[in-house]
């Protein structure tokens, strides 16, 4: 289990690395960046010489390769740079904005769980075929609707109509309920239809008939059986679902005019700085692969067969290092060799 455990931290790693390297090659190569706009400005008056000190402070006049191993030298030291916009460091902007992104999301992830658990049970399980078809439509239609539409129809609704929620951040719990939910619609779409094909394939499974067979009623079969195993699959789409969160807070967080990583992502990209852009995509893939790492500890512990495959592996090894079957309680007595009959009897 230690061996898998390191397997993925080095996995996690390389993502890290991939993400950060590959947001540099991509901003880099696009012509221009916040100095360059800053010089070009004629409204700012710098001469050249000014340009050059500018340059030279943020080591934009050393040659693209230099400038990647400097930026990744100084990430292995805690420094994300300073922002080419207004000089403030990149972690003192991530800082400031991640709370406010992390409460959002945590409690999209909160609606979009409840909204795809009961979509997916209640189209499973329900007696009406009518109530099933429509329930089973709702991911679809989810899905096919952009955010920011769902956005403006709950500002629009709920803000402005009613008056239930407040239509700008006011840093209560309340403001957070429009962006959030807006959010929890969005990643229910893919969570509900994996949890209801999940749920009919387990429903077909022989030990359900097993069950039915000795009595036991639809609750027990579900709640002893049929959940645990829906949910396996629906642990392997956490990863994408905590991506399309944090992609779906910045077109989120501009509707609803919230103050976090959507907005300064957004000018960001917009003034071409380059080190808070890679500050957003490190962030962001942190959490993605935070979230990944933690599906695969949990898998072999809900699922006996994913941990038998993990043993397996591991007394393999051991016996082609050995000669040996390993038995001990790392092992599953499955894999011990069986005593004889007459040998076991004595």
């Amino acid at each position: 289990m230690a061996r898998h455990l390191l397997k993925r931290l080095a996995h996690a790693v390389l993502v890290l690395w991939a993400a950060y390297t590959l947001a540099f090659i991509l901003l880099t190569a696009l012509p221009g960046n916040a100095i360059a706009n800053l010089i070009n400005n004629p409204q700012n008056q710098l001469t050249p010489e000014d340009g050059k000190i500018l340059k030279a402070f943020y080591g934009l006049d050393h040659p693209v390769v230099v400038q990647y191993l400097r930026a990744l030298d100084a990430l292995l030291h805690g420094n994300l740079g300073y922002s080419l916009s207004n000089g403030v460091k990149v972690s003192d902007l991530l800082g400031d904005a991640l709370p406010g992104t992390l409460r959002l999301t945590a409690l999209g992830f909160v609606f979009g769980a409840v909204i795809a658990a009961a979509v997916g049970v209640a189209g499973s399980y329900t007696r009406w075929n009518w109530l099933r078809t429509l329930l089973r439509s709702v991911p679809a239609l989810a899905a096919s609707v952009p955010s920011f539409v769902v956005g403006i129809l709950i500002l629009s609704g709920f803000s402005f109509e009613l008056h239930l929620i407040p239509a700008v951040d006011n840093g209560t719990l309340l403001a957070l309920v429009g962006p959030a939910f807006t959010l929890g619609i969005m990643i229910s779409a893919p969570l509900s239809q994996v949890f209801s094909a999940s749920i009919e394939a387990t429903r077909r499974q022989p030990f359900v008939h097993v069950l039915q067979a000795r009595g036991a009623g639809e609750r027990y079969i579900f709640g002893h059986g049929v959940l645990r195993n829906s949910s396996l699959p629906v642990l392997t789409m956490l990863g994408l679902a905590m991506g399309e969160l944090i992609a779906g807070s910045v077109v989120t967080e501009a509707v609803f005019a919230r103050n976090g990583i959507g907005q300064i992502t957004l000018n960001a990209v917009n003034t071409q700085d380059l080190p808070v852009v890679q500050g957003v995509v490190l962030v962001a893939t942190t959490g993605y692969v935070l979230v990944n790492l933690v599906v695969d500890v949990v898998h072999p512990l809900i699922d006996p067969r994913i941990r038998a495959d993990i043993l397996a592996g591991r007394a393999k090894r051991i016996k082609r290092s050995t000669g040996a079957t390993p038995v001990g309680p790392g092992v599953d007595e499955a894999m011990a060799p069986r005593l004889p009959e007459e040998v076991a009897t004595r």
